[in-house]
């Protein structure tokens, strides 16, 4: 048996985020079958119908946009069936290009953070584990002395989490990511392949995390589609004050999300000797090329 670990980024445009955040969330493979069809009960139950059958995904941004909680507070929270059905009247006029009414952009944006939390709960119910790395959008990549194939700090400290959490559990880990042709990707699976094969410290960790990575789609892009909103709330709603993760945040996400950000994320130790370090599954690193070990 073992965990898989769903990756997925937010704020990699640099446009409009933050930070820039890649990470994830751990579910055993016991439990992922669950989790992929509680996740569709769910979006049947909020939305009438799969998004996807409208060209649309279950992503961070779509759901938990600034837009969408001022719509949902236009109108007193509607009852789940009348959500539903006015939910479902706003897809099918949007694909038939027919104008929607007040309250039936008002039952879409509360069933957008009806999705939203309880994807949350699904998490939490499956007992999944949370772990993602930050870095400032301002660091910029110095002009020398950076090997082009090997991975950032923080993207090592990410994985580093993700070992001691096995290790604890005494399981080994799968690493799943969305099925995607985009160049960025390609070029971080073979720096984090080359981390795992070429690296002391990475080949050790190859022995609990397969260092090639997995690619899903379909149905299998549920826990993908789930890592996407939590990595988009870590970005807009979770803050680490003495890690120097100070950027603005969007007080309707912090107050909503990060309680379940702060339960989730992995906690554990990591020992060297007599020193032991506490570690965490969300952390920042200010400066993910600055000369420290990793």
């Amino acid at each position: 048996m073992s965990f898989h670990l769903f990756l997925d980024e937010s704020g990699h445009d640099h446009k409009m985020c933050p930070y820039e955040v890649r990470g994830g969330i751990a579910l055993h493979v016991s439990k992922l079958w669950s989790f992929v069809q509680n996740m569709q009960a769910l979006e049947i139950r909020c939305f009438g119908e799969a998004l996807h059958k409208f060209g649309l995904e279950i992503k961070g941004e779509r759901l938990l946009k600034k837009k969408r909680f001022r719509n949902a507070a236009q109108l007193p929270e509607l009852d789940e069936s009348s959500r539903r059905r006015l939910a479902l009247s706003f897809l099918n006029k949007g694909a038939a290009g027919i104008g929607q009414t007040k309250s039936e952009f008002t039952a879409y944006s509360q069933s957008c953070l009806c999705m939203a939390q309880g994807v949350f709960e699904l998490l939490s119910e499956h007992e999944a584990v949370i772990f993602a790395a930050a870095i400032p959008l301002e660091v910029k990549k110095p002009s020398v002395g950076v090997p082009e194939d090997f991975l950032r700090k923080d993207q090592v400290f990410l994985f580093e989490r993700f070992f001691h959490f096995l290790e604890k559990q005494n399981e080994h880990g799968l690493i799943v990511m969305d099925e995607t042709d985009k160049s960025s990707d390609r070029e971080f699976v073979a720096r984090m392949h080359n981390y795992f094969t070429r690296t002391q410290t990475g080949r050790f960790r190859a022995s609990l995390i397969v260092p090639s990575p997995v690619f899903v789609e379909s149905d299998m892009a549920y826990p993908v589609q789930a890592a996407d909103i939590c990595i988009y709330c870590i970005n807009w709603g979770f803050r680490l004050s003495n890690a120097g993760m100070l950027a603005d945040c969007r007080p309707e996400i912090r107050d909503r999300f990060m309680p379940w950000l702060q339960k989730m994320q992995f906690h554990g130790e990591r020992r060297d000797g007599d020193r032991v370090w506490p570690l965490h599954g969300i952390l920042c690193v200010p400066d993910p090329y600055e000369s420290r070990g990793v």
